[in-house]
């Protein structure tokens, strides 16, 4: 039987942790099959996915920067699950029987599932401070949905907000999202009970927090979206605070546990999984 073909598909790529986990998912579900990094660049993009099947690639996972332009070249010319479409992005390609691309987006799915495990903290009837509003903000927004008593964005980019605000809109009640001033933040802050780092401040060897320390407050929840590393320093920050908080290596294992599932139709060993990424978390750090 020939060794089935998945990998990540980004530019850059070479830091991403996906392969070690997937390649140990694979190997202790017994499934022969290799996960490698498929660095495109964005010009690149249409002509690699429109010749997946030619590749004998079984599978895909999708980063930055090609989530949305992905989405839109399968919108055309394949299918997409609710979530690709609601959230406006796709992480996850699998070939259907047809050889047209069917999409998804785990991001939203992954990242309720870490909340609620991870964080041990369940968003419905609360209120949600998100930092940033790009891709991985809209994922978290959007899944969301009219979940929570009020959601807050805030980010320097204007435009953004304002078209992840619209685009809220037209699927949940408007009333619960409102868009903050990041000058201004620290009232809705301290109304919040949980606040999202969904910029990619932390990433980077020397980041500061994007979040004032004397602005988290008791009983304020921290979730921050950044993976590359053990802790940032809002995680640092906030827990010298003695508040509950984590780093997003929970989204990136589960959002990966779903995906493994959709491409083989078996449970995902999470376990497993999991060990694998924190060890890949060691040595890259």
């Amino acid at each position: 039987m020939t060794k089935m073909i998945y990998g990540v598909l980004g530019h850059p790529v070479g830091h991403s942790l996906s392969p070690a986990m997937q390649n140990a998912a694979f190997k202790a579900a017994g499934i022969d099959a290799e996960y490698g990094v498929y660095d495109v660049a964005p010009e690149g993009l249409e002509d690699f996915l429109s010749n997946l099947s030619r590749k004998g690639i079984s599978g895909l996972n999708v980063t930055i920067p090609h989530k949305i332009k992905t989405k839109e070249y399968i919108e055309q010319n394949g299918s997409l699950d609710s979530f690709a479409r609601k959230l406006g992005a796709v992480n996850t390609v699998k070939p259907g029987p047809d050889g047209k691309l069917c999409a998804f987006n785990t991001d939203g799915p992954g990242f309720y599932r870490s909340l609620v495990e991870d964080l041990k903290f369940e968003p419905e009837g609360k209120s949600v401070f998100v930092l940033g509003s790009g891709g991985a903000a809209t994922a978290v927004v959007m899944y969301l949905g009219n979940g929570p008593k009020r959601i807050f964005i805030s980010d320097v980019d204007e435009e953004k907000t304002t078209a992840l605000k619209k685009h809220y809109d037209g699927y949940y009640d408007r009333s619960r999202i409102s868009i903050v001033d990041p000058m201004k933040m620290e009232k809705d802050l301290d109304a919040s009970d949980l606040l999202v780092n969904a910029t990619p401040i932390g990433m980077k060897d020397g980041d500061p927090s994007p979040i004032v320390k004397d602005m988290l407050h008791k009983g304020l929840r921290v979730y921050d979206l950044v993976y590359n590393r053990p802790a940032t320093e809002l995680v640092r920050d906030a827990t010298r605070l003695k508040l509950h908080a984590v780093t997003g290596l929970g989204m990136l294992l589960y959002q990966g546990a779903i995906a493994f599932e959709i491409w083989t139709g078996r449970p995902a060993p999470v376990t497993v999984m999991k060990k694998a990424l924190k060890e890949a978390l060691k040595v890259n750090g």
